[in-house]
């Protein structure tokens, strides 16, 4: 994939500090946390491309609450993927608080919001990033009405052509119980994954969103926990074994 002007995408750590990944899959791609996120890899690999079924393209990643690791998950999810050779967007559809351009240290000063400033909604301009086959589609400037574009006709549209040279299209948005957003977005996806805190959200707060998703019939595929404990010592012990000895 090349990015809007014709030129390569960057091959590593090597090249600009813009586009490059600031997500411990990609600064400790090591340890034990990039490692839960290559198995969640598999895992949604399995669920998107069913066998006898349709690929599942576009997927809607939220949370219940604020704060719950949905965009850090997002980000890792999006590299572990392109790190396997899918081609990768993630847009970021959080237009109150965006987080991708943070994360890859990307401009947001043209975006999915900026797509809608005109009488006629222009094409979006996906920006690459320092790893190959994954480009970011940022928020952009905050919209007066983040609902209104988000509910607009013309949002089907973009979305297709952002991903129109994709395997994978991963969309951010707003946690489901905070606005309305996630769930105008939910239906208009092929899949939805659900991202919860260990020790963040209540369970009530969960109930409520996966009522919220159940009431529009959205297609939720998976729940990501996120932050939840490890046994350190079993994980260091595999990585410590010597090259010529078996794990036990």
């Amino acid at each position: 994939m090349t990015s809007s002007s014709g030129a390569p995408v960057p091959s590593g750590p090597e090249s600009a500090v813009k586009g490059t990944p600031d997500v411990i899959v990609y600064t400790d791609p090591r340890s034990p946390a990039a490692e839960a996120y290559r198995t969640l890899r598999t895992n949604v690999r399995a669920l998107i491309r069913p066998a006898g079924g349709a690929p599942l393209r576009q997927i809607l990643m939220t949370s219940a609450g604020a704060d719950e690791g949905k965009s850090e998950a997002i980000a890792c999810l999006g590299i572990a993927f392109a790190q396997a050779g899918m081609r990768v967007v993630i847009v970021d559809a959080d237009l109150r608080r965006p987080a991708q351009h943070l994360r890859f240290n990307l401009p947001n000063g043209d975006g999915l919001s900026n797509l809608f400033s005109g009488a006629t909604p222009r094409t979006p301009t996906l920006q690459p990033t320092a790893v190959p086959n994954l480009h970011v589609l940022t928020s952009g400037t905050e919209p007066e009405s983040p609902a209104d574009i988000l509910a607009s006709s013309d949002l089907d549209r973009i979305m297709d052509h952002a991903g129109r040279d994709a395997d994978l299209v991963l969309i951010d948005c707003p946690p489901i119980c905070a606005v309305a957003d996630a769930s105008v977005l939910s239906t208009r996806v092929d899949g939805v994954i659900v991202v919860v805190g260990a020790g963040v959200v209540k369970r009530d707060l969960a109930r409520h969103a996966r009522a919220q998703l159940d009431a529009v019939r959205a297609n939720v595929i998976g729940l990501v926990v996120t932050n939840a404990p490890y046994n350190e010592r079993t994980f260091a012990s595999y990585y410590e074994e010597s090259p010529g000895r078996s794990a036990s």
